[in-house]
């Protein structure tokens, strides 16, 4: 690379760090400011609200607003050297627009693979820390602490035909009653087992089921099987059986994966929002090199105005773009809108955008 690159992508760098740590301060201060009876309400030390919350907090958040640090950062620093007259003088050397852009797009690409990393595994094992003080503090903070460790009355699928349910369970020891399987031939009942308590085996990782009655049902006939104990192979496992309404954000993509096929399996309804997850972690990142080439485009002109005026136009086309991202994510969760194309709407719509300012630049 020569020293035009090193200079460019240095700025990027420095920039972008200065934006990533002011605005982090700031996102700080109004949460901190947001949330502090909740934090009250805790009993906790600063000390533990810090480790517990916050160390997850800030890495969600920053990902969360990481494309819009980005283009910050490309905006006020192009903008910079366009109002020294720099640009102008890197273009008079005779290099293209399309040279000028090699090093914003290098950085650009930097930044995508870095975030694409950290959303598929750095990211979930943080959230975990910020959704679990969420679900213990902060969501049920007006009745106080409420026990989550355990549920009633829970059904769910365990594919086409069959139906679960358990009338307690107890999350941490594992463990629970009166529990039933039905399966169905279209609308007869075929299958039934009835087992008074289930419990999950560590060691062999199944189920052990105690006083099982299983009915096999063949139209007039029906065979009956007692049995003391009973261990038995189901495709859900004690993480199924968790209330927790940030699972999906706490799952690494691997394990993200494996839900999704287990939950098409069941005929479960909350498949497109994971499936919205799974494609968020993908497009999103790629927005981080879409939006540095437009920051590029547009922030290179010297105009009247100058930074100020750049940075307007930088917040309406961020305003734009989340609210494509949004309108298009509730049409795949309330409609029958496809996930991927909504998670993928907002890239292409502004990848072309990109283009257009990419030629118009050029020129």
């Amino acid at each position: 690379m020569k020293l035009l690159d090193w200079y460019i992508i240095k700025k990027f760098f420095v920039t972008f760090f200065f934006c990533l740590i002011a605005l982090t301060f700031i996102v700080v201060i109004v949460d901190l400011s947001e949330k502090t009876d909740d934090f009250a309400k805790t009993g906790l030390s600063y000390k533990e609200i810090i480790v517990q919350y916050y160390f997850g907090f800030l890495p969600h958040i920053e990902a969360m607003l990481f494309p819009l640090f980005i283009f910050i950062s490309v905006i006020f620093f192009t903008s910079s050297l366009a109002n020294k007259s720099e640009i102008i003088a890197m273009l008079s050397t005779g290099i293209s627009f399309g040279r000028l852009l090699r090093p914003y797009m290098l950085a650009g690409a930097i930044f995508t693979a870095f975030l694409w990393w950290a959303n598929q595994y750095a990211l979930p094992p943080a959230n975990e820390k910020w959704a679990n003080f969420n679900a213990k503090y902060i969501d049920y903070n007006y009745g106080g602490y409420v026990n989550t460790s355990t549920l009633s009355n829970k059904y769910f699928k365990l594919d086409s035909f069959s139906y679960a349910g358990i009338r307690y369970y107890d999350t941490t020891s594992k463990t629970g009653s009166n529990f039933f399987i039905q399966r169905f031939d279209k609308t007869n009942l075929v299958y039934n087992l009835r087992a008074l308590s289930i419990k999950w085996d560590t060691g062999t990782n199944k189920w052990m089921l105690n006083n099982v009655v299983i009915r096999k049902i063949n139209g007039l006939h029906q065979t009956i099987i007692d049995s003391a104990t009973m261990q038995m192979n189901f495709n859900f496992k004690p993480r199924d059986l968790r209330r927790d309404d940030y699972m999906k954000d706490k799952m690494t993509t691997p394990e993200l994966n494996h839900f999704i096929q287990l939950e098409k399996m069941r005929g479960s309804g909350d498949v497109n929002e994971l499936l919205l997850e799974k494609n968020n972690r993908n497009a999103v990142p790629v927005s981080v090199f879409i939006l540095t080439i437009i920051g590029a485009c547009v922030s290179s002109k010297k105009i009247r105005g100058g930074s100020g005026f750049h940075l307007a136009i930088g917040f309406l086309i961020c305003v734009i773009y989340i609210l494509v991202g949004r309108f298009a994510s509730v049409f795949a969760l309330k409609g029958n809108f496809s996930p991927i194309v909504a998670a993928w709407l907002p890239n292409v719509v502004f990848g072309g955008l990109a283009w257009y300012l990419y030629k118009r630049a050029s020129s």
